[in-house]
């Protein structure tokens, strides 16, 4: 049997990109065959009102609003688990973080005023993955790799020509882990990205040891 996980999704709750409540979200991807999805909402100065902008780690409930909203609708069948996709003050570039939880979110600081190389020593001594998302989409810029664990090699927003930019650079740069999202905002991103595996993922920790192993299929 195999498994289809969705890796980038943004929901309404909280997101203000997004465009489509968790409820519609777990029941489209339900629809498509999808055993799972990591809630991967910005963690990035859009998601903050200005109360909350320097201090996120103190409002962690607005942040995983709609992670956990989701998990309401996870069963035997569909998992849900909690990722993000961080961007540091005054830059472009988003990276997706797989493994992290919300006690870590909470006692580890505001990582938007981290970036790259701070946040990857802590990232690391977590067990967490790091992948750069998009890298090649206009108005982003690729760091240096040795702050990353791979990158996004397809995304569902991005178009097929950068796309292939992004996989050539994973090439030349010996990353290890390449990952497929949809990018999900909006109902026409469906199901446009993910993973497919031999074996279900059900926590955190299966995302992570199924990544590092290179046992799954891009879902383009």
């Amino acid at each position: 049997m195999k498994y289809k996980y969705e890796l980038h999704c943004h929901t309404k709750e909280v997101s203000l990109c997004g465009r489509v409540p968790v409820k519609e979200i777990i029941e489209m991807y339900k629809e498509k065959g999808y055993s799972g999805i990591v809630i991967t909402d910005h963690y990035s100065p859009m998601t903050f009102p200005p109360s909350m902008l320097f201090c996120p780690q103190k409002h962690i409930d607005h942040y995983t609003k709609g992670y956990r909203e989701a998990l309401k609708y996870a069963d035997d069948d569909f998992t849900v688990l909690l990722g993000m996709e961080l961007r540091y003050y005054a830059t472009a570039n988003d990276f997706l973080v797989y493994g992290v939880t919300e006690d870590f979110l909470r006692t580890s600081g505001n990582l938007m005023a981290m970036y790259p190389k701070r946040f990857y020593k802590l990232a690391k001594s977590k067990g967490y993955i790091v992948l750069q998302a998009h890298p090649f989409r206009d108005f982003m810029f690729r760091i240096n790799p040795k702050y990353l664990d791979g990158t996004e090699a397809h995304n569902g927003k991005t178009n097929p020509e950068q796309n292939e930019k992004a996989v050539r650079w994973a090439e030349k740069n010996n990353m290890r882990i390449l990952v497929s999202g949809s990018d999900f905002h909006r109902k026409e991103h469906l199901a446009k990205g993910g993973i497919i595996t031999d074996t279900p993922i059900k926590t955190n920790g299966d995302l992570l040891n199924i990544l590092h192993s290179g046992n799954y299929e891009l879902i383009k």
